[in-house]
């Protein structure tokens, strides 16, 4: 059972570190400001698109693209090896919302200056569908990989996750959606009673949650939570496993 745990979390950073290496083809796919221009032109991108797939998954999968396939989370994840300490989530918590506000209202006034969508470019401000081909896009890459690096070094684990990502914002939405209605989905249970309080969960755990108190408490349903498996598989008691139901008197954080 060890190997196949192990196996697991090998193969979610095989997968969200390809996600990063692949970045310079897919970075346009998750640029606000690339989707914003096409949405000008009454153009749905392969961006707004992905967008949209995101913030479906999210109702039935919560985070789970940001511990798995996220490029931005697979660049901070190797960030790990030059700061590996906690964000201070209080503090500055708030401001990616504040950053969502800034890069999606544009998005709404230009579909309304536009008059509305009128085509469909899945492929839009790429040459062939790969990003970092089209004139101009280096500049765009680099700036999206400067803001990244700054946030995780400077702040800790996935700090650009915690403080900047609008698209984080968009999947805590949709779990938000989830959780009133509550309908199944991808979600962690924990055994409380079982739990011995050596504290692997949390030292695993990429966000920088305090997984420990979260099971202690009952209650493991967090917005920041990425869904990585990492506290599931570092758990030496098995307290921890996923579920699409929730069990018993569970709290639930809306």
């Amino acid at each position: 059972m060890k190997n196949i745990i192990n196996d697991r979390q090998r193969l979610r950073k095989a997968l969200i570190i390809l996600s990063f290496v692949l970045m310079p083809i897919t970075f346009v796919y998750i640029s606000c400001p690339i989707i914003t221009r096409g949405a000008s032109e009454g153009i749905v991108t392969g961006g707004l698109m992905v967008f949209i797939l995101i913030f479906i998954s999210s109702l039935f999968l919560g985070r789970l693209w940001c511990g798995w396939l996220c490029p931005a989370g697979g660049l901070q994840e190797i960030y790990f090896q030059i700061n590996d300490r906690k964000t201070n989530r209080v503090r500055l918590n708030w401001l990616k919302y504040l950053i969502f506000l800034l890069l999606f209202a544009p998005l709404i006034l230009a579909v309304h200056s536009a008059g509305g969508f009128t085509a469909i470019d899945p492929f839009y401000y790429t040459d062939h569908g790969i990003s970092i081909a089209k004139e101009g896009a280096y500049t765009i890459f680099y700036a999206q990989i400067t803001f990244i690096t700054i946030f995780a070094i400077a702040a800790g684990r996935r700090g650009f996750c915690h403080y900047f990502c609008p698209i984080a914002v968009i999947m805590i939405i949709g779990r938000k959606i989830r959780n009133l209605f509550r309908w199944p989905a991808l979600r962690l249970f924990a055994d409380g009673d079982r739990c011995t309080g050596c504290g692997r969960c949390s030292t695993t755990c990429p966000m920088g949650l305090d997984v420990l108190d979260m099971v202690q408490r009952r209650r493991m349903e967090d917005a920041e939570c990425i869904l990585c498996g990492g506290c599931v598989d570092a758990c030496p008691k098995g307290v921890i496993h996923y579920s699409l139901w929730e069990r018993g008197n569970l709290q639930m954080e809306r």
